[in-house]
């Protein structure tokens, strides 16, 4: 797929070594824009990424990403007017 194949290139030109879960990013970018809105995707996933550079607590990604999921909706549930 072509998002495969650009994070691959993308990887390469930052020197990131390993594969990247975009399954896992993709799902909580997806989330976060429907329930937060649309603008928190790339910014969610960038805060995920430092959190995982920083050790995450020793979290996984996939840990980190049902975390943020579950944020994002109880936010959305949040915001609703009551």
């Amino acid at each position: 797929a072509a998002v495969e194949e650009w994070v691959r290139q993308v990887s390469r030109t930052l020197g990131i070594e390993g594969d990247v879960d975009t399954k896992v990013l993709l799902d909580v970018a997806r989330v976060a824009a429907h329930k937060v809105e649309r603008r928190a995707a790339p910014i969610t996933t960038y805060l995920m990424g430092i959190a995982v550079a920083q050790g995450g607590e020793g979290r996984s990604l996939e840990d980190i990403s049902k975390d943020i999921i579950g944020l994002a909706r109880a936010w959305e549930a949040e915001q609703e007017p009551s």
